[in-house]
C-alpha cells in the first residue's frame, strides 16, 4: 500500500538510471564518430595525381634555390609560337610558372615549368634565357627535364634531361631540340644541342 509520503520519482529510480547510462553512452558514441570522421581518408582512385596534373609534354627548369638570379625557360612547339615569361600561353604551351630567383617568390625553390596541351607530332625546342644581370665570373648551374604523359590517368615518363653552366646575361641557350611521333614516343636520333634562337636575335 502507498503511503502518502511515498515519493514516485524514488519508486522508478532504476529506470531512470539505465536511460541516463543508455543515452551517454549513445552521446559518445556520436561525438567520437564527429571526432573520427575528418581523419577518415576517402579511398583513393588509382592515379589520382595524374588525374589532377596538368598537360602531356611537362618541361621544368630547376636551378639552385640559393642563387637569386632569373632565369627563364622558353619552349616551342610544332608548328606554333614561343611560350616564355612574356608570352605565357601559345596553342599548344603555356608557362605555369615564372620564377624570378628569389625576388617575390612565396616558396624557397628555383624552378619553371611548362605544360603542353596535347602532343603533336614534331620538332620541339626547349631554351633558357639568362635574364638578370650577375657578378662577373659567376656560374649557374642549371637542369632541363621533359617528360611526357599520353593520357589521362597515365604516369608521367622522362625521356630527356641535361645539366649545363649559364655564365652571361641576356644569353639564349638550347637546352636540346627533339621530335616526337604521332604515337608520343621520342623520335630516334631527334635530338640535338644545336642553337635555336627562340627570343634574342645575334
Amino acid at each position: 500500500m502507498q503511503s502518502e509520503f511515498d515519493d514516485p520519482f524514488e519508486q522508478d529510480s532504476g529506470g531512470t538510471v539505465f536511460r541516463d547510462v543508455v543515452l551517454l553512452a549513445l552521446i559518445g558514441f556520436v561525438a567520437m564518430v564527429i571526432m573520427i570522421l575528418p581523419h577518415i581518408n576517402p579511398p583513393k582512385t588509382e592515379n589520382t595525381a595524374d588525374h589532377r596534373a596538368p598537360g602531356n609534354v611537362i618541361v621544368e627548369l630547376h636551378w639552385p634555390n640559393t642563387l637569386a638570379y632569373d632565369i627563364d625557360l622558353w619552349v616551342q612547339a610544332p608548328k606554333d609560337v614561343p611560350v616564355g615569361f612574356w608570352n605565357s600561353t601559345g596553342r599548344v604551351f603555356s608557362l605555369l610558372r615564372d620564377d624570378l630567383g628569389m625576388a617575390g617568390d612565396a616558396t624557397e625553390r628555383n624552378y619553371e615549368v611548362a605544360y603542353s596541351k596535347g602532343i603533336p607530332a614534331g620538332e620541339y625546342i626547349v631554351n633558357v634565357h639568362l635574364y638578370g644581370r650577375i657578378p662577373p665570373r659567376t656560374e649557374i648551374p642549371i637542369t632541363v627535364v621533359t617528360s611526357v604523359k599520353k593520357a589521362v590517368g597515365e604516369s608521367s615518363k622522362q625521356i630527356l634531361t641535361r645539366s649545363m653552366i649559364l655564365r652571361t646575361h641576356n644569353a639564349e641557350r638550347t637546352v636540346y631540340s627533339f621530335a616526337l611521333t604521332s604515337d608520343a614516343e621520342l623520335e630516334p636520333d631527334s635530338v640535338t644541342t644545336l642553337r635555336k634562337r627562340l627570343i634574342t636575335i645575334e
